[in-house]
């Protein structure tokens, strides 16, 4: 791929300087309210710094898989576009661009997918193959259905025969195959939405009992058993956490 082309890649997940800051900030505030709940002091933010980084990590995770899942969603869009140019009568490459209007009108101009169709077009102006702009694309997503795509288009390019076709019926079946994928995720989302809200629920109610009985917990703070206690109970909570993030995570990541 020619140097003038602004490409992302979908293994990193901070491509502005401004979304590493936000994270820092929120996991910044998330072991400070935690020193704050299990110690009421600050002095315990140092010892929660390895929680930190783990919360980070898996934020930093976590957005990666779903800016690869909008990608994918994309698109599934984007082919069925092009496959629908095709019936008409579109070369293949004519297609590709025609197709960058039916993805603004879906997600917009900003949306991934339509920046990398903003790429193929600035690509063919540079006299680089569709062939080749699609498997840089497989290259820096890592998605496996555009790496399927990417692969059969160039057998097709370079074996000849109905090319049109052959990117149609692909199209179709990549198609069919994403929108399972889609139906499985969306149930996950479900079960995602009920973790999260097992996963609040001790604090809130911690925070209402605190709040309706001054004093309650009292005995739990500033102390070495308080401490002792406290401490068990944030390792329980986050051995929790990590057992239903990590059940989650490999359902996701057979889908």
């Amino acid at each position: 791929m020619k140097e003038s082309l602004r490409q992302q890649d979908y293994h990193k997940v901070f491509q502005k300087r401004g979304d590493c800051i936000r994270l820092l900030a929120q996991t910044s505030g998330v072991v400070i309210f935690f020193a704050w709940f299990f110690y009421r002091s600050i002095w315990a933010v140092p010892l929660l710094f390895p929680l930190g980084i783990l919360y980070f990590r898996r934020c930093v995770n976590r957005q990666c898989r779903k800016n690869r899942q909008e990608l994918t969603m994309q698109f599934k869009e984007c082919i069925l576009s092009v496959a629908n140019s095709l019936r008409s009568g579109y070369a293949l490459e004519n297609a590709f661009l025609e197709s960058r209007e039916d993805i603004r009108m879906l997600y917009g101009e900003h949306s991934a997918m339509y920046r990398e169709l903003e790429l193929i077009r600035r690509g063919m102006i540079l006299n680089i193959t569709l062939e080749e702009l699609i498997s840089d694309l497989a290259d820096r997503s890592g998605i496996e259905e555009i790496e399927q795509f990417s692969a059969i288009l160039n057998i097709a390019k370079r074996g000849g025969g109905n090319v049109t076709q052959i990117i149609r019926t692909t199209a179709e079946v990549i198609s069919n195959k994403v929108e399972t994928m889609q139906e499985m995720l969306t149930m996950l989302q479900g079960r995602r939405l009920e973790q999260n809200v097992m996963e609040i629920m001790p604090f809130g109610i911690s925070l209402y009992i605190a709040a309706a009985y001054p004093g309650y917990f009292g005995t739990l703070y500033h102390n070495g058993m308080g401490i002792i206690v406290m401490t068990l109970c944030l390792a329980v909570y986050a051995g929790a956490y990590l057992l239903g993030e990590k059940i989650l995570d490999r359902i996701e990541e057979e889908l």
